[in-house]
């Protein structure tokens, strides 16, 4: 069903912000169409599974590596990648939450084949320092069922409430990638997983722990979009290669 004006531009109940300033995180149903992702899907698929030597080298990675590794930032080269950063729903939801208009500063497109690792439990404002803190993250899930069998989100509510925790070196490399950092001092049975579907939009807060476990699937992916963005009078501070805003409008 094709959303109206009211429902882009603010697509958030009262009670859908009373839980995001609650919980850290909120999920807005279908905020994508299903044709959409699915050309997404066959765009990005296209560009990696070219012949290394094609392959434009923002997109450029090993061959063991084409569909276990993230793409990072394809938004700042791909017209198709800043369309989809942009989409309405999510530029009202963004202002919605942040009471401002929002820009995006990184993208990264998961593919997560079977078998592939996840991320171990961090906060986003570890990677990534934003002054004032207003970074917001929507992960829009690229496959018609996204669990714990296929390598889901976990997060554990109200942690963004903790600040930022010290973060070590990864504990369990066999279900987590060894080259990231995983949030200490927490207990991990907290967490819940984030059961998501084709089209559905997690946001949630840059102080959120949060996690993903390896793919346990032995023929479903676990695609999905996942785009950084800060209010327009925030500055990403450190990270020179984000310190450019994207425009959403």
């Amino acid at each position: 069903m094709l959303k109206t004006e009211s429902e882009l531009l603010m697509p958030l109940s009262n009670e859908q912000l009373e839980q995001y300033n609650r919980d850290g995180f909120i999920i807005i149903k279908n905020g994508c169409s299903s044709d959409l992702i699915d050309a997404f899907n066959r765009h990005i698929f296209e560009i990696r599974s070219a012949p290394l030597d094609e392959t434009p080298d923002w997109a450029r990675t090993s061959e063991k590596a084409r569909f276990s590794s993230r793409l990072f930032n394809p938004h700042q080269h791909d017209s198709f990648s800043r369309q989809v950063m942009k989409l309405p729903i999510v530029r009202g939801a963004l202002a919605q939450l942040m009471k401002k208009e929002a820009v995006c500063v990184q993208s990264m497109f998961f593919y997560k084949e079977p078998g592939s690792q996840g991320q171990a439990a961090h906060q986003d404002f570890y990677y990534i320092k934003n002054d004032p803190m207003t970074m917001i993250a929507a992960w829009i899930a690229m496959e018609d069922k996204v669990d714990e069998q296929n390598g889901c989100l976990w997060v554990i509510p109200g942690t963004h409430k903790l600040g930022l925790l010290p973060h070590g070196k990864v504990k369990d490399l066999v279900e987590h990638e060894e080259h990231t950092h995983e949030t200490e001092g927490i207990n991990l049975k907290e967490q819940i997983p984030v059961i998501m579907e084709k089209g559905d939009v997690l946001f949630f807060h840059e102080l959120l722990i949060h996690s993903s476990n390896r793919n346990r699937s032995t023929d479903r992916w676990r695609r999905s979009y996942v785009c950084h963005y800060i209010r327009e009078d925030s500055a990403v501070t450190l990270r020179e290669d984000l310190r450019e805003k994207y425009s959403l409008k």
